[in-house]
């Protein structure tokens, strides 16, 4: 049983958060079971997801990175073995997972191994983006120009 939680209270109440409040509700309605995934801090600015596809091969599988979004979509091709199945217990359906990204995470490079995905993300900063110190010019009162007129010319 899953609980619902209503924020309709929330939105009339807040400016700008409608972004939040989309991903909020989009989290609490998804089937979070397949595949199953880890997500790893590999550093500071360095993540790895983890999706477990196995019975899935790489041409399979799809990855798109849009925006603040990671789309990863596995689409099963169709078997024509004509195999009659007794019980099936590995997953061979289809699915679409969907990653939230903060800003500024890329996604690097993508490993299929052991019926693992691993995708590599960093998060890059732009330098215009990071804190930069600024530096503060003193403005010289008339009685130190006066005193050193010297120092004026040689700033001009």
């Amino acid at each position: 049983m899953r609980n619902t939680f209503d924020f309709a209270p929330y939105r009339r109440s807040t400016v700008g958060f409608d972004r939040l409040f989309n991903l909020l509700e989009t989290g609490l309605r998804e089937d979070e079971g397949y595949p199953p995934f880890d997500i790893i801090r590999d550093g500071e600015d360095r993540y790895r997801i983890t999706l477990a596809v196995a019975g899935f091969r790489p041409d399979e599988i799809e990855i798109v990175a849009q925006q603040n979004q990671l789309v990863v979509i596995g689409r099963k091709a169709d078997e024509k073995d004509g195999a009659q199945y007794l019980h099936r217990g590995i997953a061979a359906r289809s699915f679409e997972r969907r990653f939230q990204l903060a800003d500024f995470i890329e996604v690097g490079t993508a490993r299929f191994q052991d019926g693992l995905l691993s995708l590599d993300l960093q998060r890059v900063v732009p330098e215009a983006m990071k804190p930069r110190r600024i530096e503060i010019d003193a403005v010289r009162s008339a009685e130190q120009v006066e005193a050193h007129p010297e120092k004026t010319l040689e700033a001009a």
